[in-house]
């Protein structure tokens, strides 16, 4: 897994990881809404959660997801209603990219062993970047939901 390629060929992987999530944790069926993007520009009133990755890979998994979408996903995720962004909110949230993480960590390396995660974090905002300083190969795969898309972005430091 090296070169430009690395990326591309855990596309498939992390798909399959996040359709398993929504359907298994969040309760939620979700498809793949087209092909992979290279920058998603600037995030309005979304909420990002992400998990930072450390060992033999480095980089970072985040979900990017519109407010509304988050909404329904943090509802259909604990079994409440909620209609603002708020504590359990950036809690699922987090758990999602968490989760998503610990799959990413066992996509990259055998069984996970030599890749730490971080703690899981959130930021949200009327309208922020997601950009990376390091020289990365990113993916971000758009996942339509029954109220919008929502992206996971990996980054990984060449």
């Amino acid at each position: 897994m090296n070169g430009t390629n690395s990326i591309s060929e855990i596309n498939d992987k992390i798909i399959e990881a996040t359709k398993e999530i929504f359907i298994g944790m969040v309760m939620m069926d979700i498809s793949v809404a087209g092909e992979p993007l290279t920058t998603l520009g600037p995030l309005k009133n979304s909420i990002t959660g992400m998990v930072g990755l450390a060992g033999v890979h480095k980089g970072v998994l985040a979900v990017h997801f519109p407010k509304q979408v988050a909404l329904d996903v943090t509802g259909s995720f604990l079994g409440v209603e909620v209609d603002e962004i708020n504590a359990d909110v950036q809690d699922a949230i987090g758990e999602i990219a968490n989760m998503l993480g610990g799959n990413l960590k066992t996509i990259l390396s055998d069984r996970g062993k030599d890749i730490q995660l971080s703690l899981p974090s959130t930021i949200y905002g009327e309208q922020y970047a997601f950009t990376s300083q390091a020289e990365v190969d990113q993916v971000i795969l758009p996942f339509q939901t029954p109220s919008g898309v929502f992206f996971v972005e990996v980054e990984l430091e060449r």
